[in-house]
């Protein structure tokens, strides 16, 4: 997988809301009405991860979710990233 540029991942981030570049990877971060809400999105996210074979970098805290892609062995963000990123919307609620 073909790490992207920088010009090229902030032009892929117009396509996503909330979502940043910084230190080599693409962040979010989500609020849920409590943790229940927060651990099922978790859930539903971690089972797309898995058919994707792509795995996040998440940390949870009651009802926050913050979330950062990159493709470890391309040292940076790929398209692979911005797939899972898209699923992520779509799971959440948030696609257009």
């Amino acid at each position: 997988m073909k790490k992207l540029t920088e010009e090229e991942i902030y032009k892929r981030l117009e396509n996503l809301q909330d979502w940043e570049f910084k230190d080599d990877a693409i962040h979010t971060s989500f609020r849920f009405e409590d943790f229940k809400e927060a651990f099922s999105v978790m859930t539903r996210i971690a089972f797309e991860a898995e058919a994707q074979q792509h795995h996040p970098e998440w940390f949870n805290v009651y009802d926050q979710l913050q979330i950062s892609l990159s493709t470890h062995d391309a040292g940076g963000v790929t398209e692979k990233d911005f797939t899972l990123a898209y699923s992520i919307e779509k799971i959440v609620g948030n696609e257009e």
